[in-house]
């Protein structure tokens, strides 16, 4: 416990608040706020925890929304409650991350989705497991049972100050609007030390899987058990269902929990594995598109150079997560279509067919030319348009062209 309040560390822990720049908890304190006393609100925490008087504020609930239309849960909590938390995970983390099943990926260090997704078309391509359950786990966060949690950390941490520690932010409460409800389970999918905490909660799962022989790949509550035919894969998803169920007390979705078949694509963290190749899930290529088209009005006061510097940090990363798949016939699509948008967007700044015969001539077009409507989404296709306003000229402007990253890397992100 000495080290979770070293001012030090508590200062460590701020700057890392700091980058993430959320926002303010229950209490309102935003991260500047804190800074502007910093000094003194590192000497008030550490006193507070070296005497035990600490006490962690309800987390703010917010809904975020999904691509589904329902909304998720999110518990925010105050930047001082982020900072202790913070400083408890510098703690907690390197004594149980090097004894974490091999095949968890989520919330940890120098870990990605990217190595998730490697190694699940591993399992599929290379050792024949071409049987997979895809298990739905419903409200993860929110079931987490605060003894079993207790329990797991306690396994390896016998300091009981850290456990009544741990155990006031799972017991701080929720923030509805003016009324706070308690907290009997769950831990709040926002706090800092959730995720660490979920993944300790889940190891006991990846362990018992693994002393059974059986394969899985899992990032945070998303799990893929594999098997070699379909009978294995539903002895498998009856025993993970008894282990999460019956030991963890989660919940299982029965609906959405199901079998599948390399051949018919496994639908994995954004990706679709097939036997041969590893494509981008059609309903993120849809949720993509959908922002792009929110981020190229035709009728906004922004012009295209406004827009290309708003587009160019979401088509980086967009391309540097999917940059695994195969993908560079959907890349070249997305560009000719967005390019599209962009020329519709300039003609209607032209206004009139005047504009575009101007920046013809500018261009050296000395060919027959035609009246046509600068506000007609079919004439964005027009060969004069294209005359006008090239390939070319939206790399002048900088716009980030998708297909030219190197893409099919997926062995890149296999482990040595």
């Amino acid at each position: 416990m000495d080290k979770v309040w070293d001012k030090n560390r508590l200062k460590q822990a701020f700057q890392a608040v700091k980058a993430n720049n959320g926002a303010p908890g229950a209490d309102g304190e935003t991260v500047y706020a804190f800074a502007a006393n910093l000094e003194e609100e590192i000497s008030q925490l550490h006193h507070e925890l070296k005497t035990g008087q600490y006490k962690p504020e309800p987390v703010r609930r917010v809904e975020i929304p999904k691509a589904n239309g329902k909304t998720r849960p999110l518990g925010i909590p105050s930047v001082r409650d982020r900072i202790v938390q913070e400083s408890l995970r510098l703690i907690l983390e390197p004594i149980f991350e090097p004894d974490f099943h091999p095949s968890s990926y989520g919330y940890r260090p120098e870990r990605s989705c990217q190595q998730a997704v490697a190694k699940a078309e591993r399992f599929l391509n290379r050792y024949g497991l071409e049987y997979v359950v895809d298990m739905d786990l419903s409200k993860c966060f929110d079931r987490l049972d605060h003894e079993l949690i207790l329990k797991q950390v306690n396994r390896k941490v016998s300091d009981g100050s850290i456990l009544r520690l741990i155990r006031k932010f799972l017991t701080a409460g929720v923030m509805r609007e003016n009324s706070i409800e308690a907290a009997e389970i769950g831990s709040p999918q926002g706090g800092v030390i959730s995720p660490l905490l979920a993944n300790i909660y889940l190891d006991a799962f990846d362990q018992e899987m693994k002393q059974r022989g059986i394969r899985i790949v899992r990032y945070a509550d998303d799990i893929l058990v594999f098997a070699r035919n379909e009978k294995e894969a539903k002895q498998y998803q009856e025993i993970a269902t008894e282990i999460l169920e019956g030991q963890l007390k989660l919940t299982v979705n029965k609906e959405k929990t199901h079998i599948t078949h390399v051949s018919k694509g496994v639908r994995y963290l954004g990706f679709m594995i097939y036997r041969k190749v590893v494509g981008i899930d059609p309903d993120k290529i849809k949720a993509f598109k959908a922002k792009i088209k929110g981020l190229t009005p035709r009728n906004h006061g922004k012009n295209v150079e406004q827009m290309v510097m708003e587009l160019n940090p979401v088509l980086r990363g967009w391309i540097n997560y999917y940059r695994i798949a195969n993908c560079k016939g959907i890349l070249a699509e997305i560009m000719k279509w967005l390019r599209r948008r962009l020329r519709m967007k300039k003609m209607k700044e032209w206004k009139t067919w005047k504009a575009l015969y101007k920046e013809l001539r500018r261009r050296g077009y000395h060919g027959r030319f035609e009246k046509i409507s600068v506000t007609a989404w079919r004439n964005s296709f027009s060969p004069l348009v294209h005359l006008a306003l090239p390939d070319k000229w939206f790399k002048e402007m900088g716009l980030v062209d998708l297909t030219t990253y190197q893409v099919g890397v997926l062995h890149y992100y296999y482990e040595k």
